[in-house]
C-alpha cells in the first residue's frame, strides 16, 4: 500500500518527522532504534494517512535524543513494509556552549519535471535526467532544500484539488527519488510551477488550495511566518539558519508597470528584516525560488520589482547581519554571483538549476558573474560547511546528473563580516 515514501522531513533536537503516502486509507506507523546500539526500539503514534490529501501522512518520532542515527522502519496497518535501500533519520546535536559546529552537507535543487504524456504538452518529453536523485543520495547529504518548482503543474492540474493532489503524488512518486527521501531530511519552498500556473503571482486563484497540498506534500516545522497560507518559513542546521522566502503568495503581477509593486511584499520584508537583526546563525541563508540580486531586468527577476529590489538590498546593508548568503533556483542555468557593496562585505547569490527539467536556450551576460561557474545542464548543488568555529568554510560543489562535478568555490565565513 506504499504510493511514496518514506520523506524523512524536518529533523530536531527533540524530534524528527517522517511523511508517507498510501494507495488508500491506511493507518501508518514508524517504529525506530538508535544505530549501532542495543536500545529498546521506539515508536511513533500509528496515525491514520488524510484521504482528503491524496493519503498522505506525517508523523513524529518524538523520543528521539540530540546527536543520534536511528535505522527506522514504516508500518502500514500493522505490516512491515520491506524496503530496497537504507532507510536512516537522524536528530539535530546540541552543540551550542560544548563544542565546535559540527560539520554538514545541505543538498539544493529546483525544477523537477517528470514526463507524463497524457497531460505534457505534444513533442518530446521536458523532462530527463532522473539519476541526478541517485547521485545526489549517493552523496549522502544531511538535509536536502528543494527549493521550487519541485513539480511542475499542468493546464490539467491548476483548477482543482483532484489535479494538484494527481501532480503532486506523480512526481513523489519517481522510482529514482525514493532513496534520496528515505535517507535525507526535506525542507521546501515553492515558485511558479508548483504553486500554479507559469509565472503565476498573488491573483492565482486556486492558491488556497496549492497552500494546502504543497503542505501535505512538504511539511515544514515553522511556517506560514509572514501570514497564513503562505510558504515564508526558517529552519537550522549547525551553525547555519536557512530563511525561506516566498515569492509567489504576495506577488502583483509581472504585467503590473506600478514600479513599486509587491514581491515579496511588506509583511514579508518586515519578518526577514526582524528575524536576521534576531538570529545568531554563523551562516545566515536567505533562500528563494526566483533569483534576488542579478541586476538584469528580465523574465521574473527581482530587479524588474525596481522599488522593492532597491529596498530589499538596502535592507540587507542596515541590519549589519554577518554572513548572509543567498541560494535562489526558476532560471534553468547555474551560475554563483557576487555583488560588491561599499563599506562591507559582498554579497554572493547561488542559483542551481534544472534538476530534471529542460535547460535554459541561452547564456546571459550577467555582470555579476563570478567567472566560469555557469552551467548550462541539469545539475544539484551540495552545499558543505566544515571547520572550527572560528574558521568555518563554506564549499559550494555542482554536482551533474552523471555523478561529476562541474565546479567547487570555497567561501570562508570570514569574507562575510
Amino acid at each position: 500500500m506504499l504510493q511514496s515514501g518514506p520523506m524523512l522531513a524536518w529533523s530536531d533536537l527533540r524530534e524528527c518527522a517522517i511523511w508517507v503516502q498510501t494507495t488508500a486509507p491506511a493507518k501508518v506507523q514508524i517504529k525506530y532504534k538508535e544505530v549501532g546500539t542495543t536500545g529498546p526500539e521506539l515508536s511513533t503514534t500509528e496515525t491514520n494517512t488524510d484521504d482528503k490529501l491524496a493519503n498522505t501522512v506525517t508523523v513524529l518520532a518524538d523520543k528521539v535524543t540530540p546527536g543520534k542515527r536511528y535505522s527506522y522502519d514504516v508500518y502500514i496497518n500493522g505490516k512491515k513494509v520491506a524496503l530496497p535501500y537504507p532507510t536512516v533519520l537522524q536528530s539535530q546535536e546540541l552543540w551550542q556552549y560544548r563544542k565546535d559546529p559540527p560539520n554538514f552537507t545541505m543538498a539544493v535543487g529546483s525544477c523537477t519535471y517528470v514526463n507524463d504524456s497524457l497531460y505534457d504538452r505534444p513533442g518530446k518529453g521536458y523532462g530527463g535526467d532522473y539519476q541526478i536523485f541517485e547521485q545526489i543520495a549517493k552523496a549522502k547529504p544531511d538535509a536536502m532544500l528543494w527549493i521550487g518548482d519541485n513539480t511542475y503543474t499542468r493546464e490539467g492540474d491548476w483548477n482543482s484539488r483532484t489535479g494538484l493532489l494527481y501532480r503532486y503524488t506523480h512526481t513523489r512518486k519517481l522510482p529514482q527519488m525514493q532513496p534520496l527521501l528515505a535517507s535525507t531530511h526535506n525542507y521546501g519552498t515553492w515558485d511558479d510551477h508548483d504553486y500554479g500556473p507559469n509565472d503565476a503571482d498573488r491573483s492565482y486563484w486556486g492558491k488556497n488550495i496549492s497552500s494546502e497540498v504543497f503542505s501535505a506534500f512538504f511539511p515544514m516545522l515553522n511556517t506560514s511566518l509572514a501570514g497564513p497560507g503562505s510558504k515564508v518559513s526558517t529552519f537550522f542546521w549547525g551553525d547555519a539558519q536557512f530563511f525561506v522566502l516566498d515569492d509567489m503568495w504576495f506577488r502583483a503581477p509581472n504585467q503590473d508597470k506600478n514600479p513599486d509593486k509587491d514581491y515579496f511584499g511588506p509583511a514579508q520584508l518586515q519578518w526577514l528584516q526582524d528575524a536576521l537583526l534576531f538570529s545568531k546563525a554563523q551562516f545566515k541563508i536567505i533562500v528563494s525560488g526566483g533569483q534576488m540580486i542579478s541586476p538584469l531586468v528580465v523574465y521574473e527577476n527581482y530587479s524588474t520589482y525596481t522599488t522593492e529590489y532597491k529596498k530589499f538590498l538596502q535592507m540587507l546593508q542596515d541590519t549589519k547581519a554577518k554572513g548572509v548568503l543567498l541560494v535562489s533556483g526558476d532560471r534553468h542555468q547555474t551560475e554563483l554571483m557576487k555583488m560588491d557593496r561599499p563599506g562591507t562585505y559582498p554579497l554572493y547569490e547561488l542559483t542551481t538549476s534544472p534538476l530534471t527539467a529542460g535547460t535554459a536556450r541561452s547564456i546571459e551576460e550577467n555582470p555579476i558573474r563570478v567567472a566560469d561557474t555557469f552551467v548550462k545542464e541539469r545539475n544539484a548543488a551540495l552545499l558543505n560547511f566544515s571547520g572550527p568555529k572560528d574558521d568555518r568554510t563554506l564549499k559550494i560543489s555542482i554536482l551533474k546528473a552523471d555523478g561529476t562535478t562541474a565546479w567547487t568555490r570555497d567561501i570562508k565565513a570570514a569574507e562575510l563580516k
